[in-house]
């Protein structure tokens, strides 16, 4: 495994850096194997320490997860602990999906400045083209809603965009403010290999997914 740890306002040594990639190796060998990079930063907001852990398991995966806490060492492990719980939830499902080969097409992510209002108005009202500030290269990955689902638990994040394995079609998994998932398949794609979620509504917004019991 592939380790780097930062650490922001704060002097990370050996004995932190030890107990980091002793604990990584423990983590992953118990539950997926080897991963293929980790990155760890630590850092000092005022009097609580913050752990920000970013892992590549394998093609594909990613897992995120951030903890804070009054020392590093408590801060490290309960960020540790998160990825952990989710490793175990997922564990067959990661296999499997480690296994199988899984197609992904190449698209363009970009990062929006947040002044579009002030850009408007200084158009005349007229729509004005957003101003990017940063622009890169991302995958949007052929899936089971299911795996998507994984996906975005794992990675901590709040929405991902794939290719549905049923039909071919663009859809979307989200992360809603009550804690549960959202899957967006818009109208035009193929009902006839639904996924079955929740019994198989076939809601083109299907909504109220609780996390850590997405079906396959």
């Amino acid at each position: 495994m592939q380790l780097t740890v930062k650490g922001k306002q704060i002097d990370v040594g050996e004995a932190l850096r030890a107990h980091v990639a002793e604990t990584l190796d423990l983590v992953f060998g118990k539950y997926f194997g080897d991963p293929i990079e980790a990155n760890v930063i630590l850092s000092r907001e005022a009097y609580l320490y913050r752990a920000q852990i970013s892992v590549h398991p394998g093609r594909g995966i990613l897992l995120q997860s951030q903890a804070q806490a009054s020392a590093p060492y408590a801060a490290f492990d309960t960020a540790a602990d998160h990825i952990a719980k989710r490793l175990r939830r997922y564990k067959r499902r990661l296999r499997d999906h480690h296994r199988a080969e899984t197609g992904a097409e190449q698209a363009r992510q970009y990062i929006l400045a947040p002044e579009l209002d002030d850009a408007v108005e200084r158009e005349g009202g007229q729509d004005a083209r957003p101003v990017i500030v940063a622009e890169m290269a991302t995958d949007i990955p052929l899936l089971s809603v299911g795996e998507a689902v994984m996906r975005l638990d794992l990675a901590d994040s709040g929405a991902i965009m794939f290719r549905n394995r049923a039909h071919g079609g663009l859809n979307m998994v989200y992360r809603r403010s009550d804690g549960h998932v959202g899957w967006v398949d818009p109208e035009g794609n193929s009902q006839e290999s639904s996924e079955g979620i929740s019994g198989g509504v076939p809601a083109r917004i299907l909504e109220g997914i609780p996390q850590g019991n997405p079906s396959a």
